[in-house]
């Protein structure tokens, strides 16, 4: 799995490590993790490849494709100061086009770069200024009672574990149904792979989630 780069960092470097992780294996899911979208519980369209988390929407995954062009955009932020005014409680800047995540601590002591999945279209990318209200460790899912309206046969509850479409851990943002979180389908990082949240590899949400607090600054551009 790839390593979070640390800002000063060369584009080669950059691409060439986040390049590694796509190729990662892939842990299977069971049906029900590949016929609905966990944030707004609508049916996916198409058919999901095999192993595709619930977020996964309609992208198909080609495993003899060449994964480096889900990287190709990567531009690595060095400086907070265009897009923060300040470091309080830390920061977090999300690039949809580049599908990077930066972190700076509030004290400029530590700086991270993550590869992410990012949503499939723009009419499920939501941009803007948010924060972390909640940090859990082995996230558990539950339908939304308009999902379970519309679709009684869904369990009441998904516990943790590698069924769940969260990963190992995630970040609640203050926007309803988003989250920054892990994902057991690592084919999704660096891609147009989610249906509004931002996916990381499970080691490195595991990672951040341990530098971020509650009330953390996150912007998405």
């Amino acid at each position: 799995m790839t390593d979070p780069v640390s800002i000063p960092v060369s584009r080669r470097r950059l691409l060439t490590s986040a390049a590694v992780g796509a190729g990662a294996a892939v842990i299977g899911f069971p049906a029900l993790a590949q016929g609905f979208d966990p944030y707004t519980g609508a049916p996916l369209q198409g058919a999901p490849a095999a192993g595709a988390t619930p977020d996964a929407g309609v992208v198909q995954v080609d495993p003899n494709a060449d994964s480096r062009h889900n990287i190709s955009s990567w531009r690595a932020h060095a400086d907070w100061r265009p897009y923060f005014s300040n470091l309080t409680n830390g920061a977090i800047l999300v690039d949809i086009t580049s599908r990077a995540l930066t972190f700076w601590s509030e004290d400029e002591s530590v700086v991270k770069v993550y590869p992410t999945s990012v949503p499939v279209s723009s009419d499920l990318t939501r941009r803007g200024r948010t924060e972390i209200i909640k940090k859990v460790e082995g996230p558990t899912w539950a339908p939304t009672p308009e999902m379970k309206k519309r679709n009684p046969e869904w369990p009441d509850f998904v516990p943790a574990g590698p069924d769940n479409p969260l990963g190992t851990h995630a970040l609640w943002l203050s926007w309803q149904y988003y989250r920054i979180h892990g994902t057991h389908d690592t084919r999704k990082i660096g891609r147009k792979s989610s249906n509004g949240c931002v996916g990381l590899y499970n080691e490195h949400i595991k990672e951040l989630f341990g530098l971020t607090t509650i009330g953390t600054q996150v912007l998405l551009i």
